[in-house]
Order: C-alpha cells, then sequence, then structure tokens
C-alpha cells in the first residue's frame, strides 16, 4: 500500500468489495490531499481492472483523542489515470492528525475482492 513498486499483483488485496486500513503518519499533518493508484487495463494481466476501488471515505484520526473526523468521499475513475489525487476538507477545521483511515465502500465489480496498489498522503506537518 504504501511501497513504490507498482506491477499487477503487488497490491493490497482485501476480500469483497468493502473493507478499510488506517494507516499511521510518522508525524501529526495537515492533510490536504490524497492519492491514490491502480494499475491499468493495459497493465493487467486479465484486461480488466474491476478490482479497483470506486467509492472511498477518508477519515483523519486523532488517535490521542480517538476521535475520527470526516475529511471527504470520492470515487476511483478506473478509466482515468491510473494516479488519481483528491483534496480533502480539511480547509474549514484545519486540524493536524496523526493517523488516516480509508474506508473503501465499493469497487468496480469484482465480487472477490478489491486492490489498491499505492495510497499518498499530501499536506504539511505539524
Amino acid at each position: 500500500l504504501l511501497q513504490p513498486n507498482v506491477y499487477p499483483g503487488n497490491c493490497w488485496a482485501f476480500k469483497g468489495h468493502q473493507g478499510q486500513v488506517v494507516i499511521r503518519l510518522s508525524a501529526r499533518v495537515y492533510l490536504t490531499a490524497i492519492t491514490v493508484q491502480h494499475i491499468t487495463k493495459d497493465a493487467s494481466p486479465s484486461g480488466t481492472i474491476n478490482s479497483a476501488p470506486r467509492d472511498i471515505a477518508v477519515f483523519g484520526v486523532d488517535a490521542d483523542r480517538e476521535e475520527e473526523t470526516f475529511l471527504g468521499m470520492f470515487s476511483y475513475n478506473m478509466e482515468g489515470d491510473p494516479l488519481q489525487t483528491f483534496p480533502l476538507k480539511n480547509m474549514l477545521l484545519p486540524r493536524a492528525f496523526s493517523q488516516v483511515k480509508l474506508i473503501v465502500k465499493s469497487n468496480w465489480g469484482n465480487p472477490w475482492y478489491t486492490c489498491i496498489y499505492r495510497v499518498k498522503v499530501h499536506g504539511k506537518m505539524e
């Protein structure tokens, strides 16, 4: 999920079309955007990428207080660029977070599993 190598099969996979992951950050960060990456259809051995995430919710997590703050919901476009960046709604409530939680609500139709190849978190350290 956080590794630089992006090739078919080298992904964070979970069973079904819904899942979640919490990423601990190295420092508290004022989050501004998140980038999600999947492989292209051309790179896929099956010629399809229906295991790509579709609808994703993002939360900032304050581990000290065990609080979660909703930062946005977005849709990964499997017809778009494999590397897609989405701005987060942390501007109205500027807070630094120690963790980021991604909740995948759906994928593009694969009934068995969902894959995310890479996630990048953007922001400014506290």
